[in-house]
């Protein structure tokens, strides 16, 4: 082989190694191979499906595996051995909690006042009954964002969209200066600017009758949160949280962790019609004729007795 001809081969083989090398690299955000690293603006560029991938949905605090969200006394009296209660016995190792390292940062502990401490039990106990993700309401913000369902981000130059499957729900980051909204709102009014690379967004005038996870954790209509978006790689950011209120928290607390962008070539956000799933829960007592009053299985007989509550704590149930 000619000199030449040995030149060229040894071009071709370093730039077969050098394309495996760079592949096998993972690129930042702040480069732009993937065609995802910046936006036209030089922005991170937050456009696609995003989803988290932890147990903060079920308790943002550290926790135990347990054998249900509604549990009861077994043979004895410990927590760690409760059994699952009626209402979720049926469904087995599917109604299980899996255990969490948590997100909340510092020592691990939400500082609610001793008052708010009492509500946050009782959340807790009845949760059937209050959680409002089992009604379809609005999901609100932080609980949007690690619900496990994915959501879109579509992301302008003076606003940010972002669509969520649970209950059809949608906010709008409004990056330039607008008036305050009409009303409070479960999902709030969301505010953005950017502080170099990391999207900073306050969300304030909530109504008060969110929930920040299935535990129980609840706010007030006082709360203020400052959001931070942090890219990690062009395809995972950093979310972090700081939750301030005054009327249940004792000083300002903070949740992180990472989301992760969907990388199916058609990922997109489905509809979940939970409204219509959630029709019986929600108005099921109310029909003349009940309609789901047995369940009954090759172990098993389920016999449900719907009940309304008497005066105003029908409405009380429907306000939570």
């Amino acid at each position: 082989m000619s000199a030449k001809g040995s030149t060229i081969v040894i071009a071709l083989v370093a730039g077969a190694v050098g394309a495996l090398i760079s592949a096998a690299i993972p690129r930042t955000s702040g480069e732009t191979g993937t065609g995802r690293g910046r936006s036209a603006d030089g922005k991170p560029n937050f456009n696609g499906v995003w989803q988290a991938n932890n147990e903060a949905h079920w308790d943002l605090q550290a926790h135990e595996a347990r054998p249900g969200m509604v549990t009861q006394q077994g043979v004895y009296k410990f927590d760690y051995a409760r059994v699952p209660a009626a209402p979720v016995v049926a469904l087995g190792a599917a109604a299980g909690v899996p255990a969490s390292l948590g997100v909340v940062q510092g020592d691990g502990q939400i500082p609610y006042t001793p008052e708010a401490a009492k509500i946050k039990q009782e959340n807790a106990a009845n949760w059937i009954d209050r959680d409002p993700e089992l009604k379809c309401y609005l999901p609100g913000i932080p609980r949007a964002m690690y619900m496990p369902y994915p959501f879109t981000i579509v992301q302008g130059s003076d606003k940010i969209h972002m669509t969520y499957a649970f209950s059809n729900a949608a906010r709008v980051i409004h990056m330039n200066k607008v008036e305050g909204p009409p009303d409070d709102t479960y999902m709030g009014h969301s505010v953005g600017r950017w502080e170099g690379d990391t999207l900073v967004v306050e969300v304030t005038n909530f109504n008060g009758k969110n929930w920040f996870d299935r535990a129980g954790n609840f706010h007030s209509d006082t709360a203020k949160l400052v959001e931070r978006y942090t890219p990690i790689t062009s395809d995972a950011m950093r979310y972090d949280v700081t939750i301030e209120d005054p009327k249940t928290f004792t000083r300002p607390w903070t949740i992180s962790m990472p989301l992760y962008r969907r990388l199916e070539e058609n990922a997109t956000v489905l509809d979940y019609p939970c409204i219509e799933f959630s029709e019986e829960f929600m108005y099921g007592h109310l029909r003349k004729e009940p309609l789901v009053t047995r369940w009954e299985g090759e172990t098993m007989v389920v016999e449900v007795t719907r009940k309304v509550p008497p005066g105003d704590k029908l409405h009380e149930w429907y306000r939570r």
